[in-house]
């Protein structure tokens, strides 16, 4: 467990400089355009990214061998490119430079993100990878809090501060990672003998049934998830009638929620089953915003989204151990990258979807459209089955 919190350390210093990113680089952008809509789309570019080079990453991940490892090339290259790229962002001169900066980063995140994520199940047994996926999960969340607490503060003496800052933090936790982690030695495509190889692990081969139903559940809650977190400040000022400040610092009750019962989820996902404390997550989470469609008191909404950062916790932090559970040893990388083309489809899917209903129904339809997501994604789960294969079983795939 002592890796895994140091290999939270990669996940920290993704988390920091993605919360610096979304927090200032739209107001670089507001100084060049003028339509919310316009910086809205090019605030999405990490999504597309993750779509489309994230998959293909993530198996090419599992298919080199080199001295370092499989995944520690992808972040010996990605993340100083991250870095560099992160703290240009502030130095442009102009749009066109600006936008070049953003892309070049987003390219470089991509580079590592799938890879460092599939890292925590290579050198994790997988009785404990629910819970070392709650202690990675809590490492990113502490890294967005203290982008949060002191990103202003930094902003304030410079603009470049602050990603000067995330930039030196993804090196040392680099440096950290490449001195700390040494990945398991995976003979699989390097064996000579053609009876005894194994064949190369195709995406395609990785939709099983069970897959594809737990994928569909996990478009569905992200749906419902994305939606509420890009709207819900104007759902508060509009329809609950807060201030600004008043409607973002209520989404704060909820991350807090998450990031306390980030531990807990893994520990409950280990002993009792992936898919049942996912199950309980997404009808529980289904409960409390079908509640918060009949409130119109604040402290009554703060209280539900407490309840509901736990159950999203119960959802989050076991899905992707659930997603690496049901296939080989040797898909993890694979998997890691379809896990993030589903997830990003959702974000990239879900604000203009759940934005349209609301112009069409008005705001109360906001909690109302996520809770139908939730229940899509309970039906989902209805038709997956547990699909967990031992280790032995995922060896001998």
């Amino acid at each position: 467990m002592k890796k895994t919190w140091l290999l939270g350390l990669g996940f920290f210093s993704i988390s920091l400089t993605w919360a610096l990113y979304n927090a200032f680089v739209p107001l670089f952008l507001d100084n060049y355009l003028k339509s919310a809509a316009l910086i809205g789309f090019m605030m999405t570019i990490d999504n597309y990214f993750a779509m489309f080079l994230q998959p293909w990453i993530g198996h090419r991940s599992d298919k080199i061998r080199t001295r370092f490892g499989r995944r520690m090339p992808f972040l010996l290259i990605g993340m100083p490119l991250g870095a560099v790229f992160a703290s240009l962002i502030p130095l442009h001169n102009s749009f066109v430079t600006l936008v070049l900066f953003m892309v070049l980063m987003n390219l470089s995140m991509s580079l590592f993100r799938a890879p460092t994520v599939a890292l925590m199940p290579d050198i994790t047994p997988e009785a404990k990878r629910t819970r070392a996926n709650g202690i990675i999960n809590l490492m990113g969340g502490i890294g967005s809090v203290l982008a949060f607490g002191v990103g202003s503060k930094l902003y304030g003496i410079g603009s470049f501060v602050p990603f000067l800052f995330a930039g030196v933090t993804m090196l040392i936790c680099m440096a950290v990672l490449k001195a700390v982690i040494k990945e398991p030695i995976v003979t699989g495509l390097a064996v000579s003998s053609k009876s005894e190889a194994r064949p190369p692990v195709r995406i395609k081969d990785q939709l099983d049934r069970t897959t594809l139903f737990i994928l569909g559940a996990i478009f569905c809650w992200f749906v419902a998830y994305q939606g509420v977190e890009a709207l819900f400040t104007l759902y508060g000022t509009k329809h609950m009638g807060m201030m600004d400040g008043e409607a973002s610092f209520s989404l704060t009750f909820f991350s807090l929620a998450f990031l306390i019962f980030a531990l807990p989820s893994g520990w409950l996902g280990a002993k009792f089953g992936k898919k049942k404390v996912i199950m309980a997550g997404v009808a529980g989470l289904f409960l409390v915003f079908a509640s918060i469609v009949f409130l119109d008191s604040i402290l009554m909404l703060r209280v539900m989204l407490i309840v509901g950062g736990v159950f999203w916790a119960c959802i989050n932090i076991n899905s992707y151990p659930w997603v690496i559970s049901t296939g080989a040893e040797e898909s993890i990388g694979t998997r890691t990258g379809i896990y993030y083309f589903v997830s990003s489809l959702a974000a990239i899917t879900s604000p203009p979807l759940l934005g349209w209903v609301i112009d069409v129904f008005g705001y109360s339809a906001l909690f109302i459209s996520a809770s139908a997501g939730l229940l899509l994604a309970l039906c989902f789960l209805l038709g997956a089955s547990s699909g967990e294969r031992s280790a032995e079983d995922r060896s001998a795939a």
